[in-house]
């Protein structure tokens, strides 16, 4: 009765919230006093899922899968738990697996709860948890089904190596087939993916054009962060739409998210609220953000980002 968890990958490489949800599946295991399984799909390298606490991993192997289908995942994660007699089932919180999570819940009659950021306080009653009202709240939410479908948010738990080792079988689950045809896929290239990033570097209309955005690159390479945009960047073609965080864009749960020349319009501030430490460089000390930020700087980015960039780059000169 192994508590299952789907770890994501690209490219046969595993993500960091994949590490990040098998530890968070090995500390719901210790609770209940069982084991982790994972289920990795078309991925290499599959016993390093043990070193964070997976004492088994299920290695799906097939062409079919080489393109995100939340149908076919879903079902090919069904029957790892089913299998495994799994009653609890952990997935990340990324785009892809908030796209199968409700269809694996309905596959296995089970209660689904999203943006879960703790280990349980409680397995008996299952007891988690989450963010609510656009990460201004938590809620203490109870599953009372017998399987239970658990979505971690992303950066909330953490990485934590356990140096155990795991076994590999090769599984292979009877698939449905697909209504949805990808003729291409276009993936940004030497670039940090935002959902992946633990720093963020996000400008606004405040950088005045898209020729200015030179400082927000070299500013996030210094910090090896990922870049992102308000909505209205996006909007004006400034920056690509994959760049924008914010509710209507793409959620940031960042470890250090910097702010310049945003001014924090509701709809970003909800889209990023999951990030631990925020920091805003603005010239309008009434810009809403500086009531959500922990950090702050009233200031002319012009002026302030170069010597933030500089006095950065003495620093790591100096401890290299």
């Amino acid at each position: 009765m192994s508590v299952i968890v789907y770890t994501e990958s690209e490219n046969g490489k595993f993500k960091k919230a994949a590490l990040e949800v098998v530890s968070y599946a090995k500390a719901i295991a210790d609770q209940m006093g069982t084991t982790v399984t994972a289920v990795a799909i078309n991925a290499d390298n599959t016993e390093s899922l043990g070193n964070y606490g997976a004492s088994k991993v299920l290695s799906i192997k097939d062409d079919t899968l080489s393109t995100f289908s939340a149908k076919k995942y879903a079902v090919a994660i069904e029957s790892a738990a089913k299998s495994e007699d799994a009653k609890v089932v952990v997935v990340s919180s990324s785009a892809d697996s908030k796209y199968l999570a409700p269809l694996l819940a309905v596959g296995l009659d089970a209660g689904y709860v999203s943006n879960v950021v703790e280990a349980p306080s409680s397995v008996s009653p299952f007891t988690v948890k989450r963010t609510a009202f656009t990460n201004k709240a938590f809620a203490n939410t109870e599953i009372t089904t017998d399987v239970k479908v658990v979505g971690l948010s992303n950066n909330s738990f953490g990485l934590v190596e356990s140096g155990g080792s795991a076994s590999v079988e090769d599984f292979s689950p009877s698939l449905p087939g697909s209504g949805v045809n990808v003729e291409s896929v276009d993936r940004a290239t030497d670039k940090v993916s935002i959902a992946d990033a633990e720093t963020v570097v996000s400008g606004g209309r405040g950088l005045k054009g898209p020729e200015n955005w030179g400082m927000i690159e070299e500013l996030a390479d210094v910090l090896g962060a990922a870049t992102a945009c308000s909505k209205p960047v996006s909007d004006l073609g400034w920056r690509p739409h994959s760049e924008h965080v914010g509710q209507t864009g793409k959620p940031v749960a960042s470890n250090l998210y910097i702010a310049i020349g945003i001014s924090g319009a509701i709809q970003h501030l909800a889209g990023i609220n999951s990030s631990k430490v925020k920091v805003v460089i603005n010239t309008d000390p009434e810009a809403p953000f500086f009531k959500a930020a922990d950090y702050g700087v009233v200031g002319d980015a012009f002026e302030v980002v170069p010597q933030l960039i500089e006095k950065l780059k003495a620093f790591k000169a100096q401890n290299a």
